[in-house]
């Protein structure tokens, strides 16, 4: 293999390496990304924690109902008891009888309002427990395929970098010095030479030069300094 080819082979390893690297930091990336699954959890808290409160305000108007109910009964039981014979005590008991019913309805309705809004909630936090299942059930299974897929580009990684140090051995030092020079300032240091062309800029080649190229000089480019390899 000529020396261009060498360095075009190198070249080819050390794309593949770019790769495999960028892949290997996705995978990191997405390892740690839990964003969804905090919201999810943090979404089904303040939930609970709105169901716990409702509950608590169902309870106390349950509680300050059934006191209203057990006083009216008290006043009634007095003011039907035949008891009493001053009819101002009647009266005043009549109206108490009466204040309290009143009471007792708003209160029915308020308690209506807060069991429809328990309900609600309690709806919600099942739908929120059931998403949370299914992405912890996702979250499980994507680490597992990542985890998987992280070991397997790691080996591939470990397999090119032998590669690249097994074929470097065997490309001239000043060779090699050139072409790690050249990848500071461009992306790929080696082109290929098609049709006359060199396909890093573009720029069509005078006869000899791409001749000596397809020579397997180790020529570059005279426009934008790349090594020229030709197949």
């Amino acid at each position: 293999m000529s020396l261009p080819g060498q360095l075009y082979k190198l070249q080819q390893i050390d794309i593949e390496l770019q790769k495999r690297q960028q892949e290997l930091s996705e995978i990191e990336n997405q390892l740690n990304d839990n964003r969804a699954l905090v919201a999810a959890e943090s979404k089904f808290t303040w939930q609970k924690q709105q169901l716990t409160e409702a509950e608590k305000e169902q309870k106390s108007s349950e509680w300050e109902l059934e006191d209203l109910q057990e006083r009216v009964k008290k006043f009634s039981d007095k003011l039907y008891s035949g008891m009493t014979k001053n009819p101002k005590e009647l009266v005043s008991l009549e109206n108490e009888v009466k204040s309290l019913k009143s009471r007792i309805g708003k209160k029915e309705d308020e308690l209506l309002g807060l069991m429809s809004q328990v309900e609600e909630i309690e709806a919600k936090v099942k739908t929120s427990t059931e998403e949370l299942e299914r992405l912890k059930r996702e979250w499980q299974q994507r680490q597992e395929n990542l985890k998987r897929r992280k070991t397997e580009v790691e080996a591939e990684l470990a397999e090119l970098n032998e590669a690249r140090h097994g074929l470097a051995q065997q490309i001239e030092p000043a060779a090699l010095s050139l072409y790690e020079q050249i990848r500071l300032t461009k992306e790929q240091a080696v082109a290929k030479v098609e049709q006359g062309r060199c396909q890093g800029c573009y720029i069509t080649l005078p006869t000899s030069q791409w001749q000596k190229a397809k020579a397997g000089d180790l020529i570059q480019c005279n426009n934008c300094s790349r090594i020229l390899y030709l197949e």
